[in-house]
């Protein structure tokens, strides 16, 4: 084209960095496109100079993380049974807790944490009270570990002993046959997760343990167990995602369980009791969908030259996760104060910092990777409108590898969840996985105080691209 056509002709621009010059240009009618464009790795150099040395594994990593996804997308999760927590995990006939998040000795605990954990001591009798189960705590005479490291998880402080009941979900995949568990939802209001642990937590507690989750339990075994993937397929479609919404699935459950936990139930009251508390608690799956994902990830943990993140975790005080390739090391950093919408007579200065096992589900392609397909959730946590929804699910697709077909977003033209969080490209673009999360009191007792958005810190992801490197023969 001569460039006297292309002097005549109306301008188009296509504008890369700062938004500022796109927005002017808009505003005068002009055709314009935003390259939202950064240096790799923020600029950094060594960071970009490690990244360039790893291209050089491109086939070898490629395969690895191929491999992972065919692990992941081959699961077959079946929550299965429901059974004391000590009967699952041996450790537990202990005077053992398991926390959510990376390790963590109770003088460093949150609040949250520290009360929860008091509320658990005294449910299970070895201490009397509150003040005397605190200072059991930090004599040294409990030993504290994550939960993760024995195939479980936990919502927030993620609190586990031995005579709660657990949720069984087995991945019944060819060749795989592992089990992860968690601990029951204990519904809405001032409960032990979020570090409540008066006398009513404690009720609820007890509960849960002699009569829920037996039934519970005797319902699943009675049936065989329910086959999870496609429950939350459906979920996805009728607008959860998984982690602050789950509407739709929890009443799926109850539909699929309700006959059978009806004639497991001890009584007509108690199987009333049952009904009515899965019922009331639109969450109620949460607990179920993260001991799914677990099932899903630790297939995945300790595949060489594998790139992909395994699990993301945060105990009040830190965040850390996992990569495949270095198996259960763990990658720490400071944890953030998630930004969000808070319940009336609360702010952001009553905030503890992000908790909880719960982003196991952003590491399955669910919650905030999975927010288009649920735009109510949106305003719940303060993430903005529908639109801003389906932008958090595309950006959450930069840095992931694969879409997961068995779980199609509606929104999205049926394209799969993005998963498969590949801390390269983490680093190299710079976006950080979000997650959606419930909002903890920093003191003990209060409970949770509202609801938003947390990001991973960036300095996870860059320490474990120094050891992923590393386990590849590639120095810094």
């Amino acid at each position: 084209m001569p460039a006297s056509s292309l002097l005549a002709a109306p301008p188009r621009v296509l504008n890369i960095g700062l938004e500022g010059f796109a927005r002017e240009l808009a505003a005068r009618g002009v055709a314009v496109v935003q390259v939202d464009w950064r240096p790799p790795a923020g600029g950094r150099r060594e960071l970009a100079a490690l990244l360039a040395a790893l291209g050089r594994h491109e086939r070898r990593i490629a395969r690895a993380n191929a491999e992972a996804l065919r692990r992941m997308f081959a699961a077959v999760p079946v929550l299965v049974d429901v059974v004391p927590a000590a009967q699952a995990i041996p450790a537990l006939r202990r005077r053992v807790v398991l926390h959510a998040g990376p390790p963590i000795d109770w003088a460093r605990m949150c609040g949250p944490l520290r009360g929860a954990i008091a509320g658990a001591i005294v449910f299970e009798g070895w201490a009397p009270d509150l003040r005397a189960a605190a200072r059991l705590a930090a004599s040294g005479a409990i030993e504290f570990q994550p939960n993760h490291r024995f195939a479980a998880v936990g919502p927030m402080t993620g609190v586990t002993t031995g005579s709660m009941p657990v949720l069984v979900v087995e991945n019944r995949a060819k060749g795989a046959r592992n089990r992860a568990y968690c601990t029951i939802n204990e519904g809405l209001g001032k409960v032990l997760r979020f570090g409540a642990n008066d006398a009513s937590v404690l009720e609820r507690l007890a509960w849960l343990r002699d009569e829920f989750g037996p039934a519970l339990g005797a319902a699943l075994r009675a049936g065989g167990g329910l086959e999870l993937a496609p429950l939350v397929a459906r979920g996805l479609a009728m607008g959860d995602e998984m982690h602050q919404r789950n509407v739709a699935c929890s009443a799926l459950f109850l539909r699929a369980l309700a006959p059978r936990l009806a004639s497991a139930a001890r009584a007509p009251q108690a199987a009333a009791r049952a009904l009515a508390f899965i019922a009331g608690n639109e969450q109620f799956f949460l607990n179920v969908g993260m001991a799914m994902a677990k099932a899903i990830m630790d297939p995945v943990c300790g595949i060489e030259g594998c790139s992909l993140v395994t699990a993301m975790c945060r105990n009040g005080t830190e965040f850390a996760i996992r990569v495949s390739a270095t198996g259960e090391a763990w990658f720490v950093a400071p944890a953030e104060r998630p930004q969000g919408l808070y319940f009336a007579g609360y702010s952001e200065k009553d905030a503890n910092p992000d908790m909880g096992d719960s982003a196991i589900l952003e590491t399955v392609g669910l919650g905030a990777f999975a927010m288009a397909a649920s735009p109510a959730v949106a305003g719940f946590v303060g993430a903005g409108s529908a639109a801003d929804a389906t932008r958090y699910t595309r950006s959450m697709s930069e840095i992931a590898i694969g879409r997961n077909a068995r779980w199609p977003i509606p929104a999205l033209d049926m394209a799969g969840v993005p998963c498969g969080i590949d801390i390269r490209r983490v680093i190299e673009t710079g976006i950080a996985p979000a997650i959606n999360t419930g909002i903890a009191h920093r003191e003990a007792g209060v409970g949770q105080v509202g609801a938003g958005i947390a990001r991973a810190p960036l300095a996870c992801f860059e320490k474990a691209l120094v050891a992923f490197a590393r386990s590849l023969g590639v120095r810094p």
